[in-house]
């Protein structure tokens, strides 16, 4: 028999396309609608803007970095599972974060007493006062938040104070970002010099792919695990990145094989928290990892230092 080759399906992009740049090989595409907002900030190109799948999105640096339509399922699984790990968290740090999402979830903790948000970027936090309340809902009002705008390596390595959870919300490290030495080995050794002896370290780990492309992903878990002695790496589907997003956590001392799914369960239902996406249920299956990240995970390999980076393209 003669082979068949599939004819082309004609698919017109009708309206005006916004590309999202993945790698050199693979770019997403959504339909775009009207720009809310547009900045030049100090530190990086901001765009608040309508996307028809995802609706508003902020966009930084020509990469989405959170969607109305999905933001809940990122940023709870960023906040809850660290939190829920400690038995009463009081003070939390987050690294980042500009939105306020994290803020947002962090204050539905009844424990919460003081919350330090460092986030380099104050222009681009009142972009997202203005235009993106549905994120923060006015939690950078809340007067247990202290708004600092620092480097939050900076702050880290010279603050005096200690924190029950440190949640790292940082974009992407790539060459120009200003966070990629907030990866690095250094760094999370400053992390856990602030960090309570029975405290939590949480940070967002780049996306997965289920393929040998995720030894960027091991590589963070490796570094994380040269500081803490209690590491976990999770994730989930998140429709905007269109990839599994992956996150790490570390503690000083045993906590995450204590988070059963009855027992997450629990500790939200005594902090009278319900979530939309996070629950116990949830937690056990972002924490099961498929075969291939385990093996990469377990393997020995390079860590990410100062000297040596964290670079995605």
């Amino acid at each position: 028999m003669p082979e068949r080759i599939a004819a082309p399906v004609e698919f017109p992009l009708k309206g005006i396309w916004y590309y999202d740049p993945y790698t050199p090989a693979e770019v997403h595409a959504h339909r775009s609608g009207p720009v809310v907002a547009r900045a030049r900030t100090r530190f990086q190109d901001v765009v608040i803007q309508h996307l028809e799948h995802l609706g508003r999105c902020l966009i930084v640096d020509g990469r989405i970095q959170s969607a109305e339509v999905d933001e809940y399922v990122y940023h709870e699984l960023l906040v809850h599972p660290a939190m829920v790990a400690h038995p009463a968290p009081a003070r939390v740090l987050i690294c980042g974060g500009g939105e306020g999402a994290p803020l947002r979830e962090v204050l539905r903790h009844p424990s919460v007493d003081a919350v330090v948000m460092v986030d380099l970027d104050a222009e681009l936090i009142a972009l997202c006062r203005e235009h993106l309340g549905a994120w923060h809902r006015g939690a950078f009002d809340d007067p247990r938040v202290r708004l600092v705008h620092a480097d939050a390596r900076t702050f880290v390595e010279h603050t005096a104070e200690t924190f029950d959870v440190i949640i790292a919300d940082l974009t992407d490290p790539t060459e120009s970002a200003p966070s990629k030495l907030l990866y690095t080995e250094e760094f999370y050794r400053a992390v856990a010099r602030v960090l309570d002896p029975g405290g939590v370290f949480v940070t967002q780990a780049i996306g997965l792919h289920y393929d040998a492309g995720d030894r960027l992903h091991a590589m963070v878990h490796r570094t994380v695990r040269r500081v803490f002695a209690d590491v976990r790496s999770y994730g989930d589907y998140i429709l905007s990145f269109d990839y599994p997003w992956a996150f790490v956590g570390g503690a000083p001392r045993p906590v995450w094989d204590a988070l059963t799914r009855e027992e997450v369960d629990r500790r939200l239902r005594d902090r009278r928290i319900e979530l939309r996406f996070y629950d116990g249920e949830t937690h056990l299956r972002a924490v099961s990892l498929p075969k291939p990240l385990r093996a990469l995970i377990a393997e020995a390999g390079a860590v990410i230092t100062d000297e040596e980076p964290l670079t995605l393209p």
